[in-house]
């Protein structure tokens, strides 16, 4: 297949472009490196070094024997998006390339009309580009379980059936969406349901659980390969930056009291389950959605199981309470579906504690670069609009 993924540049995006090359797809990208300045803004890095597009795309043909198509340029340039999807004619169109944090967008008003912008605005275009010069393409959008937000029944993949008032439907299931960001994506979800009910396009909607990891097979020992790994508070999701606390020996920042309860998945589970809904598209005119993650838990039971993968490779970890920079429940239900995947074949591969333990052995030689930036592993990015760094609501060390 011809697939055509926008945030190449991105940590999933880089790492689905050698998967699928590895599977004998044709993979075409766009990126504006948009993600390493939102990092360097954030006064961050990615703990795992990433070398520039050139060294990338020189690796990438020498350790795949193909060339990675790419192009660097905007979503919001619909010429220049219009003219690429034209000329690379796409099976299949995986749409990485948005602002993926709840913090960014929540920092004040500027960044906050940023997102939508970039967000929707940038969905759109694709969408109409489609239309335009590719309608038999499929599109792949990164959703995000946090559309959702955590209702007080199970959670069902999408769409489910309701009676009122004597009368049954088939319904989007209600958002309820946490951030500026997370509503970006509910619109991304409204628009690009109406394009495949009124224009006939295809698409598959991957509501994604939190992504952690730092390798998949595929990529082999040469660290040109490595997609990036965050730890900062914008864009370090929960276990990488649990991991990169561990491995310089700072308590790992639990929000709250914990409770709060996630769907997660491995790198290497995202990119399978991405892979999938690639090779088995919907009908012509269809709208679907995944629900894709592995398990879910607490956040307080995925410090435990960081701190149970530190001590595996040597590491004392301790766990430490932080006043909750955001506005959320923290205590509540919790239990969504996840058949469709598993209908098409997924098999999930580590769990957890599995899966971090090759985190930290990738991180511990990061350990001084992860030092450096120590200062930044505390949020102060409030959901109230302010900035405060959070405190210590509770010193003792969790103990499972």
């Amino acid at each position: 297949m011809r697939v055509f993924i926008a945030g190449v540049d991105g940590y999933l995006g880089w790492a689905l472009a050698q998967y699928l090359t590895a599977r004998g797809h044709d993979v075409a990208g766009v990126d504006n490196y948009a993600r390493r300045q939102w990092v360097d803004e954030m006064g961050s890095v990615s703990a795992i070094p990433i070398y520039s597009m050139p060294d990338r795309l020189a690796a990438f043909r020498e350790h795949y024997g193909k060339e990675l198509l790419f192009r660097e340029g905007d979503l919001l340039d619909y010429q220049f998006l219009r003219d690429f999807l034209s000329d690379f004619q796409p099976d299949a169109i995986v749409h990485l390339g948005e602002m993926p944090s709840a913090p960014y967008s929540m920092i004040d008003q500027a960044h906050s009309i940023y997102t939508h912008t970039n967000n929707v605005n940038g969905s759109l275009n694709v969408l109409w580009a489609m239309r335009e010069v590719c309608p038999e393409a499929h599109l792949v959008k990164l959703g995000t379980m946090g559309e959702y937000g955590t209702p007080n029944v199970d959670i069902p993949e999408g769409f489910f059936e309701i009676e009122y008032r004597g009368r049954k439907d088939r319904l989007p299931f209600p958002r309820q969406p946490g951030s500026f960001y997370h509503l970006t994506k509910v619109h991304d979800t409204n628009n690009t349901m109406f394009a495949c009910r009124i224009w006939g396009l295809s698409a598959t909607d991957i509501m994604q659980g939190v992504v952690f990891g730092t390798q998949i097979d595929t990529m082999g020992a040469n660290p040109v390969l490595r997609s990036r790994l965050d730890f900062d508070q914008c864009f370090g999701t929960a276990i990488n930056r649990f991991a990169c606390q561990a491995v310089i020996g700072h308590p790992l920042t639990v929000y709250g009291v914990g409770h709060q309860k996630r769907g997660f998945l491995p790198m290497r589970d995202s990119m399978q389950c991405l892979t999938i809904a690639i090779e088995n598209p919907p009908k012509a005119g269809e709208y679907r959605v995944f629900n894709q993650f592995e398990e879910c838990y607490t956040v307080d039971e995925l410090a435990e199981k960081v701190r149970e993968a530190g001590s595996a490779v040597g590491l004392d970890v301790d766990i430490e309470h932080f006043d909750n920079p955001r506005t959320e429940k923290e205590e509540h239900y919790y239990n969504p579906d996840r058949q469709h995947l598993i209908d098409l074949g997924y098999k999930p591969t580590h769990d957890v504690v599995a899966e971090v333990k090759i985190m930290l052995q990738d991180l511990l030689p990061q350990r001084d670069r992860i030092m450096a930036k120590r200062e930044i592993v505390v949020p102060d990015i409030r959901w109230d609009g302010t900035r405060r760094r959070s405190g210590v609501i509770s010193a003792s060390p969790v103990k499972s």
